[in-house]
């Protein structure tokens, strides 16, 4: 059906729905990082900030409008290490926020199970099982496709699928992709085109975000309150982490935040300052 420029022209716009700040419902997105950097934790924070509908569930401080049904494609790791990544979210959250979650949220784990997206019979068992999903993961994007990642034919094709499955099921479609390996050796992760493989992936998608380690120059220019506005130094740098958003089409574009990582690997919300040494002054800005 054709839109109704008439109509388009004189009434007021639908008010857009976002899954959260910049990502449009029944649109796909991309979340991209080096390995070992955290983003499997953050998407599966996020997936719970999205079950969760009551107070106590959004870790990673997303603050959604709405909440709904998510179902997380985990190929990367073994059921165990997927049991022991929600134990370890479970002990940050309440257990109001925990019932609501194991409500809402389905976990598959689909590592050695071959899923494969472009196959039509899949395809149809997917939308089948995600109909009416608020939310699709799939972690990650390498696990769940057959075609050439460096070809810009094959995966603009890819992500034009994700959109049927989008359209179909009503969900937004989240995919998480590893950045190449030329992005990570010159510190350029956060980039919009830092994502491994053909353009097509990052450029047909309409949100990406990143998850990036702490640089050297940023644990030097930073500090945590926990250490009295002393610089965070290289030995410590490891435990935070960056959360940004390198494209989003629909709305601006929100100030990074920081993460501190525990020691479990769970990602929580940690305000960083400008180390005195810079005399208060600086490029850093606090994060909220």
């Amino acid at each position: 059906m054709a839109i109704d420029l008439r109509a388009a022209f004189e009434n007021e716009p639908p008010v857009l729905d976002f899954i959260w700040s910049g990502f449009l419902a029944g649109t796909v997105g991309a979340l991209v990082a080096p390995g070992a950097t955290g983003k499997s934790f953050w998407a599966l924070e996020a997936a719970m900030s999205i079950a969760c509908s009551v107070a106590g569930g959004d870790l990673v401080g997303l603050g959604p409008k709405r909440t709904g049904r998510v179902v997380y494609f985990a190929g990367e790791d073994p059921e165990v290490a997927l049991v022991c990544r929600v134990h370890a979210i479970g002990q940050h959250l309440n257990q109001q926020a925990r019932e609501a979650i194991a409500e809402n949220l389905t976990i598959k784990p689909i590592m050695g199970k071959l899923m494969n997206v472009m196959d039509d019979q899949q395809r149809a068992d997917l939308i089948k099982f995600c109909d009416g999903a608020r939310l699709i993961v799939l972690d990650t994007l390498s696990r769940i496709h057959d075609r050439d990642e460096n070809s810009n034919g094959d995966m603009a094709r890819l992500v034009a699928t994700l959109e049927h499955v989008a359209a179909s099921t009503g969900a937004s479609v989240l995919y998480l992709h590893h950045v190449s390996k030329g992005s990570a050796r010159e510190g350029q992760t956060d980039q919009q085109q830092a994502a491994r493989g053909a353009s097509a992936l990052i450029d047909n998608a309409r949100w990406c975000g990143f998850v990036a380690k702490m640089t050297k120059d940023e644990a030097e220019g930073l500090s945590d309150r926990a250490y009295d506005r002393h610089p965070i130094g290289d030995d410590r740098r490891g435990c935070f982490v960056r959360f940004g958003v390198s494209k989003q089409n629909y709305a601006a574009t929100q100030l990074d935040r920081w993460y501190l990582r525990h020691g479990s690997g769970v990602l929580l919300p940690v305000d960083l300052l400008v180390a005195k040494q810079d005399g208060g002054k600086g490029r850093h800005r606090e994060q909220a």
